[in-house]
C-alpha cells in the first residue's frame, strides 16, 4: 500500500492488521517529515476501514527509531528556515495516535528515543523486547522532551518521569514495564509469532497473552527511593540542592548531579516546567504547549549549539547561553510558554 512514504516507511494490509514498518535502518529509522505525513494518511484510512482491527508499528534494523532527523533540522534552521511545519505535523500525528480508535501496537526492539517515542508510546500497547532502550535525551542537545513527553512522563510514579526528563538517561525494558511506559515485555525471537497472531486475529491482548514474559526492574530499590526523594522537590533549584547535599556520600547523587550539570540550563528549566504542567493537561493541551516551546527553541541558541557539539564537531563541549542554571530567570522561561496567537497549533 502506498501512502506516500517512499522507501522510508512501508505499509501493508495483512489479515486483520495494518502493518507499518520503518525502513531507514542505516539512519536508525530517524523520523522524517515524509514518514510523518504517510503514517498520518494511513491511520486516517485504516481507522475507517472495517477490515482493519489493529495497527502494528515495527522497524527494520537494530533501532526502532533513534529520534527525529536532527541534522536536517539543524541545517534548515541555520539556513533561516526552521522546519516548524514538520514539528506541527509530527505533533498532530502524536495526538492522533493517542486518540486512535483502534488498538495500536508498537513492537519495539532496539533504541527508541525522541520522535520514535512519539510514534509508539501513545498507542494502546507498547511492547518492548530485551533489546529495547528508551530515552528522552533532548536536554543534552539544548532542546526539550517533546512529542508528547509532557503527557507521558508526569504520569510515572516516584518522580521517575522528572528524572528521565532532566537527565536524559536511558532505561531498559524492565524499567519501562514497571514504570508504566511499556505495557508488555517479550523476547525478541517471538516478534514474528506475535505478528502472525495479530494478523490472524486482530486482537492484541489474546495475541500477546502467550508471549509476554516477566521483566525484572533494572533500577534497584535504593536508587528508586533516591530518585523519588530528590526529584520530588518543589523546584528545579531544590532538586539540585538536594543532590548537592547528598553527593559527597552518595554515588548516585554525585553521578546524577554531574550529568545534569552538562545539560542546557535553559532546557532543564523548560523541561521542569513542562513536566510539572503536563500533570494536569490533556494530550491535546500538552501538544499545544510543546508547540509553543518548540517555536521559541528553534529561534534560540542552545539547540543549534547542542547539535553542533554533538554531531557537527563530535565530542566538543557545548557553550550554553545562559551557562548556569541560576542564570536562567523565570521571565526567560515564561517566554517559552507564552501563547502564539494566530500561530497556535491546530489539532
Amino acid at each position: 500500500m502506498d501512502f506516500g512514504g517512499g522507501d522510508e516507511i512501508c505499509f501493508e494490509r495483512l489479515g486483520r492488521a495494518g502493518i507499518v514498518t520503518l525502513t531507514r535502518p542505516r539512519a536508525l529509522n530517524a523520523v522524517t517529515h515524509r514518514m510523518v505525513g504517510a503514517l498520518d494518511k494511513a491511520l486516517r484510512a485504516w481507522e475507517r476501514d472495517d477490515g482493519v482491527d489493529v495497527v502494528v508499528v515495527k522497524a527494520e534494523g537494530r533501532a526502532f527509531s533513534a529520534g527525529g532527523d536532527i541534522l536536517h533540522i539543524y541545517e534548515a534552521g541555520r539556513a533561516g528556515k526552521p522546519p516548524v511545519d514538520f514539528f506541527a505535523d509530527e505533533y498532530r500525528l502524536n495526538a492522533r495516535i493517542a486518540r486512535f480508535g483502534k488498538p495500536y501496537v508498537a513492537l519495539i526492539d532496539g533504541i527508541v528515543m525522541g520522535g520514535g517515542v512519539g510514534i509508539s508510546f501513545h498507542g494502546s500497547q507498547r511492547v518492548l523486547t530485551e533489546n529495547a532502550q528508551f530515552a528522552m535525551p533532548e536536554v543534552g542537545i539544548g532542546f526539550f522532551p517533546d512529542v508528547g513527553a509532557s503527557h507521558l512522563l508526569p504520569a510515572l510514579a516516584g518522580s521517575f518521569g522528572r528524572y528521565l526528563a532532566l537527565t536524559g538517561n536511558r532505561i531498559r525494558y524492565g524499567d519501562a514495564l514497571w514504570s508504566g511506559l511499556a505495557t508488555h515485555t517479550i523476547k525478541a525471537q517471538d516478534q514474528a509469532g506475535i505478528l502472525g497472531r495479530l494478523i490472524a486475529t486482530g486482537d492484541p491482548e489474546s495475541a500477546l497473552r502467550g508471549f509476554s514474559v516477566p521483566a525484572r526492574r533494572e533500577t534497584d530499590s535504593p536508587t528508586l527511593e533516591a530518585i523519588a526523594r530528590h526529584f520530588a522537590q518543589p523546584s528545579l533549584g531544590d532538586v539540585i540542592g538536594s543532590l548537592e547535599r547528598a553527593a559527597p556520600a552518595d554515588e548516585f547523587a554525585a553521578k546524577t548531579l554531574a550529568t545534569i550539570r552538562t545539560r542546557s540550563p535553559t532546557s532543564l528549566h523548560v523541561a521542569w516546567r513542562e513536566i510539572s504542567a503536563g500533570l494536569t493537561l490533556s494530550m491535546d493541551e500538552c501538544m499545544r504547549m510543546e508547540f509553543r516551546i518548540l517555536n521559541r527553541m528553534l529561534a534560540g541558541h542552545d539547540f543549534y549549539e547542542g547539535i553542533r557539539a554533538a554531531i557537527i564537531d563530535k565530542g566538543s563541549t557545548p557553550q550554553w547561553r545562559p551557562a548556569g542554571i541560576d542564570a536562567v530567570s523565570a521571565a526567560d522561561i515564561d517566554a517559552y510558554f507564552a501563547p502564539l496567537g494566530e500561530r497556535e497549533l491546530e489539532l
